[in-house]
């Protein structure tokens, strides 16, 4: 049951933003919000900055073949991992035993499949919220749930590690949606940084935090040929946030302290947003990484729950902890779906919202025996712009220091060619179909905040399990507006499918009515939103629009029709109840304009009807 809508009571949303959400030039002059708890968190130890090296993971081979593809076998375990030199050693949870998993590396046109083993112990390190999807879950069995997504990955929907495709160890139990094994992966779209991740309802946020995620990047034969820095001047960075124990276990918070007693709240709850206190890079706190003075390929990726980063590379001195000048730049060479047509300088931050990956090349060749900060002015709870205002809102502005060895430069035979990656552009005029959907909060029974997606017939937002209202059909080409009528930026993200983002708009812009998008009259998209994208910021009080191909695009992706997702990715919004069913309907359906005919009844609704077949 809802309670209400925070800040603003439905009749005064509709309201602002017009009757059933369709009025011409709708205002809303404050984003609806409900307003944050405190999260209700410990602190870290305080730990030497700047001590241990970054590593990085290794690249695991596979251990045979299944019908003349590569077969891998991952087993997921609880192991002790060193997070930093003055830390107790860490029980994490990882794949293939380590924290973050091993690179899976595959080359474009060339399928593989994987195990995903799970052996971990019944009890989660964590503690569990057995309200979210208590319905749905039997918490009191199956602790140790997993299953794991392919985030990018241009799938078949029976391989795209779907919430209720959930398995326990050795699969002992799995989940309702639980179809198979061995997941294929077709491998059949442009060469990208994708990377693997913990999807099981209810406790995503718990086991990304627990430390299952890893990078799988995706080759091209022709990619050598480009002469980018590569083998150990190609590093992959996940940035993410924690916060430790004194005995160095990992520390989440349960929801509840004796300042925020609310008898209706269970224990443990879940938080609206986590932010760590500790800087941690490839699973070691607070590290530093050691460069040549020439040109480096960095794939970066947002691994944290709820943070975002805004990066630039300062140049730091590290006895007094003070930075100074501008460092080198970020070229971008590459988004979530592949390379861009041409590389990027970015001149000011590199935005990163959670999920969100950036293949960069910095060349260090001018800062030989310097010292760098890779620094992030984002503040936690963040807003779509950095201020003076940000109390309370845990910066993590520290995230990894660089030393650059040598005194001059040294021999680099790599470099930025001009031309990198093929993006045809999806032509605005060859959208079957503008769709409206909205970002937006509300309460749920025990007074917490509880994020939602919506849509132009029902702003106020749908829950999970609500029928699907996303049904668009295999080879056609769809305009969402996303518009964010919550208090924060999000994260938006699209299984199966990569976009282009058209651009942005105040919401008091925007016409939900109208035949069409004039890119004119849209703040172009930003720098980092280039490309192929399979995640975009919306931020408060503005609409984002995208256009999305379902299916083959000129030679790229592939066709694919089921049941996938979207949702948040803040993985605290994504667990209550920031996610929806994404239906790819086959192209003989009788699609009936895009609404999904099925029967909306208590049964439907109760089994999750069609939206996790």
């Amino acid at each position: 049951m809802l309670r209400g809508i925070g800040a603003l009571s439905v009749p005064s949303l509709l309201g602002a933003v017009g009757k059933s959400a369709a009025a011409s030039n709708g205002a809303l002059n404050e984003p609806n919000g409900v307003p944050q708890a405190a999260q209700v968190s410990g602190s870290s130890p305080e730990l030497e900055k700047w001590v241990d090296e970054v590593p990085r993971p290794g690249v695991i081979e596979p251990q045979g073949t299944k019908e003349g593809q590569p077969y891998y076998e991952v087993e997921i375990q609880e192991v002790e991992q060193d997070i930093h030199r003055d830390l107790p050693s860490t029980t994490v949870w990882g794949y293939d035993g380590q924290y973050p998993g091993p690179t899976i590396e595959a080359t474009r046109g060339e399928p593989i499949y994987i195990r995903w083993q799970n052996t971990l112990p019944d009890e989660h390190l964590l503690p569990v919220d057995t309200t979210i999807h208590g319905d749905k879950v039997p918490y009191d069995t199956t602790s140790s749930r997993v299953v794991t997504h392919l985030h990018g990955g241009n799938v078949e929907h029976e391989s795209d590690g779907k919430p209720l495709a959930w398995f326990t160890q050795d699969f002992e139990e799995t989940g309702p949606k639980f179809t198979k094994k061995d997941y294929h992966y077709v491998n059949d779209q442009p060469a990208s940084t994708l990377w693997y991740h913990d999807h099981s309802l209810g406790i995503t946020r718990l086991n990304v935090y627990a430390g299952l995620a890893g990078f799988y990047l995706l080759r091209d034969e022709s990619e050598p040929e480009l002469d980018l820095p590569s083998d150990e001047y190609e590093i992959p960075l996940v940035l993410q946030d924690r916060t430790f124990n004194d005995d160095g276990s990992l520390f989440y918070p349960t929801g509840v302290s004796e300042e925020n007693t609310a008898e209706s709240r269970p224990e443990p709850s879940i938080v609206p947003q986590f932010y760590g206190d500790t800087s941690v890079v490839n699973g070691k706190a607070w590290p530093r990484l050691t460069v040549e003075p020439r040109k480096y390929r960095l794939r970066l990726l947002n691994g944290a729950n709820s943070r975002f980063y805004n990066l630039k590379l300062l140049e730091y001195d590290e006895s007094a902890g003070t930075t100074g000048e501008e460092g080198p730049s970020f070229t971008l060479i590459g988004n979530d779906g592949g390379f861009l047509p041409e590389p990027v300088q970015i001149t000011d931050r590199l935005q990163l919202g959670s999920s969100k990956r950036a293949d960069v090349v910095v060349d260090f060749s001018e800062y030989a025996g310097q010292t760098l900060l890779l620094h992030n002015n984002a503040p936690a709870l963040f807003r779509g712009s950095v201020g003076d205002d940000a109390e309370d809102t845990k910066p993590l502005p520290e995230v990894m220091v660089i030393d650059v060895e040598g005194t001059e430069p040294v021999a680099d035979p790599s470099r930025v060619p001009s031309s990198l990656g093929r993006v045809p552009e999806i032509p605005i005029d060859s959208a079957d179909r503008n769709r409206y959907v909205t970002l937006a909060t509300q309460t749920d029974e025990y007074d917490r905040p509880v994020h939602l997606l919506g849509t132009g017939e029902n702003i106020t937002g749908n829950h999970l399990y609500d029928p699907v209202t996303e049904t668009p059909t295999l080879g056609t080409t769809e305009i969402w507006s996303i518009a964010n009528i919550t208090g924060m930026s999000h994260p938006v993200h699209l299984h199966l499918v990569h976009f282009q983002v058209l651009g942005h708009q105040p919401f008091s812009d925007f016409d939900p009515d109208a035949d069409t998008i004039d890119p004119a009259s849209l703040d172009p998209p930003r720098t980092n939103e280039q490309g192929w994208n399979d995640v975009v910021t919306v931020d408060p009080g503005e609409v984002a629009h995208i256009i999305v191909h379902f299916g083959e695009y000129d030679g790229l992706f592939n066709d694919q029709t089921g049941h996938y997702m979207w949702h948040c990715h803040m993985l605290e919004h994504e667990d209550h109840d920031m996610m929806r069913p994404l239906e790819v309907l086959p192209d003989d359906s009788g699609n009936n304009g895009g609404k999904c005919e099925r029967p909306v009844d208590d049964e439907n609704r109760d089994s999750g009807g069609p939206i996790f077949e």
